[in-house]
This record gives structure tokens, C-alpha cells and sequence, in this order.
């Protein structure tokens, strides 16, 4: 593992140990680390539903397509 130093201002530093503290964190370090970890999961989740949204529907979710999921339902709880 590689050593980053970086500097916070007294607030900043201040709420990082209360997060430390209070959350349950073994260090500053691993608090930093999971946020960086969450922004990392951020971002993939967003390149995941941008490219959801570019891509075409597979079905067109109309009242028909309700219908037919309601249907099914049916079916399976009477086959229970």
C-alpha cells in the first residue's frame, strides 16, 4: 500500500474524527478509503444508467405489457 499525505482545513479535520469516532472506522485512513471506494461505485452506477439510458427498450412498458405481468401473477398464485 501507498502513503498519500493530505491537508484539511481545521473543520474538515475535525469532522473526519467525529466520522472516525462514530462510524465505526479504525483510522482516518479507512474512512478516506471509503469514500473513495463509495465515489468509485458512484460513478460506475452512472456510466451503468447512462448507457442504459442510451440503449433502446427491449419491450414497450404500455398498458398491455401491465396487463400481461398482472396475468402472470394470476396464473402463478393459482397454481400455489
Amino acid at each position: 500500500m501507498t502513503t498519500m499525505n493530505i491537508s484539511l482545513p481545521v473543520g474538515l479535520k475535525a469532522f473526519v474524527d467525529e466520522q472516525v469516532a462514530d462510524g465505526g472506522y479504525g483510522s482516518c485512513s479507512a474512512y478516506i478509503r471509503a469514500l473513495i471506494r463509495h465515489d468509485q461505485d458512484s460513478r460506475v452506477l452512472r456510466a451503468a444508467l447512462l448507457e442504459g439510458f442510451q440503449t433502446p427498450p427491449a419491450v414497450v412498458a404500455d398498458e398491455a405489457y401491465f396487463d400481461s405481468l398482472r396475468d402472470d401473477i394470476r396464473r402463478r398464485a393459482a397454481g400455489s
